[in-house]
């Protein structure tokens, strides 16, 4: 983005100053402006007097360059959205008058107020797809109630901001913006002082490479309250009068010098003077502060060739930051902003250093041509010379600057960006065509329409012949500020009003998570984030998607689920980031066969097209293949270029940057996951890419945690870095609130004086505590039978239980039962006797942690109770609650070190957390539960309030619902496997699984508490003359017994309908025949004909080959094929994720053979599969039962973790 925005460094300050011009355009060839008020008739047809068109004609704009045309129709909104136009008649265009102003000095009436915010808002809640909603008119009903009782009303954050980007993209004079969404906007409405702080970065000063930023401070009230920055720009060089009538410094600058010299401000009286910066707050008279010129970036101008160019001594400032326009918008005018960009070169080589009525060097510069004849063109050779060394010298300091060509073709991408999305862009071309070398640049040859929206920024007279002084304006100002000075007083502000401004920026943290560790983590980081920007922490499925568009700053911490795909409460963000991406493919024309048939990827196939070992390049292969088809003059999405590769644009080749929906948000990813898993990390991978190919702008890298080597504290690492870049990107400064937000990184969040167990003041039931802890609406059930399947073993047995609730289940074959379990009483008890601060584990009590809240009056402090424990006994609250079987974090091993009395058990402690991988070594090794943790320092007595604030909760098991709601309406069927295993490499203690084996010691009439997870991707098919093919190995037939149960329901049912059933192909496989999981079941099934096949693997079985389940697809290639590609069939996969992955590559390999598929042709296939929802995958983890699983499991993380950071560092 650069502020050249047209041909002289203030040109952005003139972007809207008038309503008096516009350019003509064609109708059936005829020269007409359309804003003159008549509109001109083929053949001079007389139109009827009063004859009110409502649906304009939309204008023909060439591009004489190409030959092609564009048609304006957005110029039809200006009546909805602008209340000013042109003062163009249909005998006199007024397009080249330059400083008209274009808006009245009087506070508006308030019809006209609620008119325009009328307008305004409609636009904004169209753009979070929210018009005419209850929000939508709520908020009007609101403003009009404002405006009834004040007089005036106030716009809410995110309408602002949209609002001031929405002001530079109607800005018709500016050239650079195809940036409009990156606006960064500060916002200062609470400030209510007489001296502002001018504070650089508080009006978006960003040094080296600035972004694209505005300060807007209030609005204008009764107009005699303007808060009003007089300096034309926040840094200038001053200019004065000499004797002889010649001006020392800047000619454009000598009115504002003379006003800050009658303010009191003692100039040294140099070519090169910075004038200071002069503010008036709240109506009240100016104050002028000098500007320190070690902040200002200075750019000292030599040329590559020419050494004495030298010696002309130039130089230029690098911040073009203009300060004298207003906002108007939504009936609101805010006279106070400040916008900063950067530069294009023309602007200083050109306007700046060469026109006659600047500092107009170029005779200075004519390096020994004949001036006496234009014939040389002394003047033009001089020019270009000029404007190379501008670039030349930006460039060396590595300051942020465009040339004019690259400008030129990014306004025509902009403007091809607009006409698609809003139909239109009003263009001024008279200041949009660069002042040199106009008829190479793309612009020149481009046709355009001008007209003016609002939002808008306008031009407004200068602040000094406007003011109503207080004091005598004719006495001289002697009091002067200086930064320092200020800075001072600032800091002596209240508290309240010091957060107020740095919380300014929104920093919005999402989280997807399955065991709630991403929502710890996303809590952690938004406690520190907290202490300097305005941090939101949101689950991703509580968060409203269409406002990411608006967003500043996202964060986001997530897990991954199953084979690489987003956790159910991430699924939706999942799915609408996915869309916008297929959106803006399929909109950009890609892969559009000669029937006009768009065959780009859906949202579904492209978040489950990552490979096992490779998911960044399997992703880019796909889109590759979305963009292999489009036509020439369709722009690539281009990988996203570096803050300095945009900035710094060369002088040989040019580069239009893309611009998509996010291109406004900064964000970063950190993703959870376990190296074991085929797809590590996938769901965070993959949202890591959208965001990229959607626009946004990556702050930090991707950074995996991952579960079986070094989670936490890639997390701590990756906290502390993001906090650092963000506060470096959004300019924070090393205040307080930044240094107690670093010092929080490696703190404790918690203490024993601010967490308690307190009486609590009412009891809730086991099922209501369950509930509000939960989030999820229970179902009580009693087991009616509990029993083993098949030959079992001390550390291998599944179990089939069966429970029944009072009430009809509503769920469908496919779907998921969640069980809310109990630890192990063994290990309860073990940990409770080490816990202080309690005499009666069976009395109910409520957890609270106090909390602090910021008001006027000051710091207020109060208990509240804790959001995810409910009110229970502190026996249950160990019981059902937290996760003290799962190997305890470092944090909490933190506390419990100060929790030790011997001094060698605390430094034990210390050690694991200091050296991480001697943490993960002993958490791999021992794996150890709470009860264990506690037998290895035996002098740790810890606070069991504060233990239970820091422990993780207990989450939910999930398990495949193994039954049919036809068959048995009101109960449900569980098929689970047990989980039994030795730590230490198969030689420590036993081990069991939290859930399964709390399962398998419930007795019949015992209460379980449970709810339904729907999974609408892995249900049967509404037709049911559709194959199946169903592959489920182990446990992974749990799904499957719903399914034939459900078929033969359905056969019953609809015995006279004329649908044939369809083939099923049930492909099973275990160990040995013994362990053959619903046999006899399956004979019946078979013998019924509800299944055409049961298949059977044995892998381990003595006298028979060794197969796996994958290879029966092998055996049922043909039939398999067949009943995919001709039939309609759905493949349904139920397992864990290393089985799925090759039973996947094994039926890519029996496509390939049998349809004489390409490897390309057989990917595509799968993805087609998967768009149709005929591709059903049910995975779960891989389950560490062994010493041998549990060892490779580590090594195999080990050694991904290693690829995974050598594939981030060379790409």
């Amino acid at each position: 983005m650069e502020a050249d925005l047209g041909k002289m460094e203030t040109d952005f300050g003139k972007i809207e100053m008038g309503d008096g011009r516009n350019s003509g355009h064609s109708i059936n060839g005829h020269a007409v402006c359309p804003f003159s008020g008549k509109i001109a008739v083929e053949n001079h047809k007389q139109v009827k007097p009063n004859l009110k068109l409502k649906v304009p004609q939309p204008i023909r704009l060439k591009n004489h360059l190409v030959s092609e045309e564009n048609y304006d129709v957005l110029h039809s909104q200006i009546e909805e959205v602008s209340s000013f136009n042109t003062k163009c008649t249909e005998k006199v265009c007024q397009n080249s008058i330059m400083d008209i102003p274009s808006g009245e000095d009087t506070p508006r009436k308030v019809e006209e107020v609620y008119k325009e915010a009328q307008a305004f808002l409609k636009q904004y809640f169209s753009s979070i797809r929210r018009e005419n909603t209850d929000a939508h008119v709520s908020r009007l009903q609101e403003i009009e109630r404002e405006l009834k009782e004040k007089g005036t009303y106030q716009l809410k954050t995110p309408e602002l901001v949209f609002g001031a980007k929405l002001a530079w993209r109607n800005a018709s004079r500016c050239i650079g913006r195809i940036q409009w969404k990156k606006l960064q906007v500060f916002l200062t409405n609470n400030i209510r002082i007489v001296q502002i702080s001018p504070d650089a970065k508080a009006f978006g000063y960003s040094y080296r490479f600035p972004r694209s930023a505005i300060t807007i401070f209030p609005q204008r009230t009764d107009g005699k309250h303007d808060y009003r920055i007089w300096s034309p720009q926040l840094i200038s060089y001053a200019g004065y009068i000499e004797p002889d009538g010649s001006v020392l410094g800047d000619p454009a600058r000598v009115e504002f010098t003379e006003v800050c010299i009658k303010l009191g401000w003692k100039p040294p009286r140099t070519a090169w003077d910075i004038l200071p910066l002069v503010v008036s707050a709240d109506g009240k008279d100016p104050e002028y502060f000098d500007i320190p010129r070690e902040i200002v970036m200075e750019v000292k101008m030599e040329h590559p060739k020419f050494e004495w160019f030298k010696e002309l001594g130039l130089q230029w400032y690098g911040l073009p930051a203009v300060s004298n326009m207003r906002l108007d918008c939504g009936g609101l005018v805010f006279t106070g902003t400040a916008f900063n960009g950067w530069y294009m070169g023309t602007e200083i080589g050109c306007r700046n250093f060469c026109d006659s009525n600047r500092l107009n060097i170029v005779e200075q510069a004519k390096m020994g041509l004949d001036t006496n004849s234009y014939v040389s063109l002394w003047k033009d050779k001089a020019l270009v010379e000029v404007n190379i060394a501008v670039l030349h010298s930006f460039h060396r300091d590595n300051v942020s600057v465009v040339d004019h060509h690259s400008a030129s073709e990014q306004f025509i991408k902009h403007l091809d960006n607009e006409n698609k999305s809003r139909g239109g862009c009003p263009s001024d071309w008279v200041w949009i065509v660069p002042p040199m070398s106009s008829s190479l640049t793309s612009v020149f040859h481009q046709e355009m329409a001008l007209y003016y929206l609002r939002p808008s920024y306008d031009y407004q007279e200068a602040a000094w012949k406007t003011h109503q002084w207080i004091k005598s304006e004719d006495k001289p100002r002697t009091r002067k500020f200086h930064f320092k000075q200020i800075a001072r007083a600032v800091k002596f502000t209240s508290k309240l009003f010091g957060q107020a401004l740095s919380k300014r920026i929104k920093a919005t943290i999402l989280y997807a998570t399955e065991t709630g560790k991403s929502e710890q983590y996303a809590k952690e980081l938004g406690n520190i984030f907290g202490h300097a920007f305005n941090a939101q922490v949101h689950c991703m499925s509580e968060y409203d998607v269409f406002s990411i568009e608006h967003e500043t700053l996202l964060l986001i911490v997530t897990s991954t689920f199953g084979n690489g795909e987003p956790p159910a409460n991430g699924e939706d963000f999942a799915k609408h980031l996915l869309q916008m991406l297929y959106n803006e493919k399929r909109n950009q024309g890609d892969q559009v066969d000669s029937a006009g048939t768009c065959k780009v990827h859906t949202p579904k196939s492209l978040i489950r097209t990552n490979s096992a070992m490779t998911p960044s390049i399997e992703y880019k292969k796909q889109l590759s293949r979305m963009e292999s088809s489009k036509n020439q003059n369709t722009v690539d999405y281009k990988r996203q270029l570096s803050r300095l590769e945009s900035n710094k644009s060369s002088i040989a080749t040019s580069t239009a940057e893309n611009i998509g929906p996010l291109s406004n948000v900064c964000y970063a990813v950190f993703a959870l996951g376990s190296s074991v898993y085929p797809k590590y990390c996938n769901f965070g991978k993959t949202m890591d890419r959208v965001l990229e190919d959607l626009g946004g702008e990556r702050l930090l890298e991707l950074t995996c945690g991952d579960e079986m080597c070094g989670q936490e504290q890639q997390f701590r690492n990756w906290s502390s870095n993001i906090f650092q870049v963000a506060c470096e990107s959004f300019c924070l400064e090393e205040n307080e609130m930044v240094q107690n937000a670093k010092k929080s990184l490696g703190m404790i969040p918690l203490t024993e004086e601010t967490v308690r167990f307190n009486r609590a003041e009412k009891e809730l039931s086991l099922k209501a505590s369950l509930e509000q802890s939960y989030r999820k609406q229970t179902i009580t059930c009693k087991v009616k039978e509990n029993k083993h399947l098949g030959e079992y073993t001390n550390d291998r047995a599944t179990i089939f239980v069966d429970m029944e609730s009072n009430t009809d289940l509503k769920y469908d074959p496919g779907d998921h039962v969640g069980v809310m379990a109990c630890n192990r009483s063994e290990i309860v008890e073990a940990v409770l006797k080490r816990l202080k601060g309690v005499d009666n584990f069976d009395r109910t009590v409520q957890l609270q942690v106090m909390k602090e809240k910021l008001t006027p009056t000051g710091t207020v402090k109060s208990w509240e109770r804790h959001e995810r424990i409910p009110a229970a006994t502190v026996r249950e609250v160990y019981t059902r609650f937290l996760d003290i079987t799962t190997p305890p974090s470092t944090k909490v091993l933190k506390y419990l070190a100060t929790a030790c009395n011997d001094e060698n058990e605390a430094n034990y402690l210390k050690e694991l957390i200091e050296d991480s991988n001697k943490y993960d070594d002993w958490r791999h090794h021992y794996y150890p539960h709470l009860a264990e943790v506690f037998s290895q320092v035996p002098s740790c007595r810890p606070q069991a309030s504060l233990l239970a604030a820091l422990l993780p909760p207990l989450q939910p098991r999930f398990y495949s619902i193994s039954s049919s709601s036809l068959v048995h309406p009101n109960r449900i069927h569980v098929t689970v496997a047990v989980v039994v295993y030795k730590t230490q490499n198969g030689e420590g203690s036993t081990h069991y699984g939290v859930c399964s084996t709390y399962l398998q010691s419930l007795k019949p009439d015992d209460d379980v508490y449970v709810f339904i997870r729907r999974a609408p991707n892995f249900h049967m098919p509404q037709d049911i003359s559709v194959p199946l093919i169903l592959v489920g190995p182990g446990s992974g037939i749990a799904p499957f017994r719903g399914f034939w149960h459900h078929r033969r329901r359905q056969i019953i049912n609809n015995s006279t309908n004329s649908k044939k059933p369809g083939p099923i192909y049930l492909l099973f496989g275990c160990r040995y025949k013994e362990m053959d999981l619903y046999k006899d079941e399956k004979k019946q099934a078979v013998a019924e004909g509800v299944l055409t096949k049961s298949l059977l693997a044995l892998s381990r079985e003595k006298g028979v080959s060794k197969k796996h389940v994958q290879a029966l697809l092998e055996d049922e290639g043909p039939n398999i094929t067949r009943m995919l590609l001709d039939e309609g069939g759905h493949f349904y996969v139920c397992g864990d994720c290393k089985m799925a992955e090759e039973v996947q590559q094994k039926l890519k390999d029996v496509i390939k053979r049998h349809a004489r598929y390409s490897d390309e042709e057989a990917d595509d296939f799968i993805l087609y599969l998967m768009d149709e929802n005929r591709y059903h995958e049910d995975i779960f983890g891989i389950t560490l039962r062994t010493s041998i699983v549990h060892k490779a499991s580590r090594e195999t993380a080990k050694r991904t973790r290693l690829e995974s950071i050598q594939s981030i560092t060379s790409s």
